[in-house]
């Protein structure tokens, strides 16, 4: 729980950074063309889409959340988890939580980081935490099938 907490605290830290600093700026090049700081307020999901759907992410986002606290302490109560499983739950909560505060609060999730090498859309530390740990759940529930090893 405290990881999770201080995971959720750093997002919503760099986005008030972002709001304050970036707000009504010119974008900040880090490196050029290849990284910079851009504010974005996001009123959809993932690459935009599903624009002003406000009410239906936050209601998704707090069922998500729910099933997930659920399956981890279910899980909790007949195994003890590795400490991967405790990582990668946290990280995922901190994500989705993150997010779920700048939609309730604002109307929209703050963006700010945008890879301009690749016109790769803005985005921010929560998506960060929600990418890396579903590509790291991803590779360890493959990686553990492989090995037979279901003690998770």
């Amino acid at each position: 729980m405290l990881l999770i907490a201080a995971l959720t605290a750093l997002d919503q830290w760099t986005k008030a950074l972002a709001v304050h600093s970036l707000k009504g700026h010119e974008d900040v090049i880090l490196i050029n063309h290849v990284l910079q700081l851009r504010y974005i307020e996001n009123r959809g999901a993932a690459f935009g889409i599903l624009q002003n759907s406000r009410v239906f992410f936050i209601i998704l986002t707090v069922i998500v959340l729910a099933g997930a606290v659920i399956i981890y302490t279910r899980y909790c109560l007949n195994n003890r988890p590795h400490v991967i499983v405790v990582l990668l739950f946290s990280v995922l909560m901190a994500g989705a939580i993150g997010n779920l505060i700048d939609r309730a609060v604002h109307g929209y999730v703050v963006d700010f980081i945008y890879f301009s090498l690749i016109d790769f859309p803005v985005f921010n530390v929560a998506d960060i935490y929600i990418t890396c740990g579903c590509i790291i759940t991803l590779l360890y529930v493959l990686i553990s099938d492989k090995t037979n090893d279901h003690t998770v």
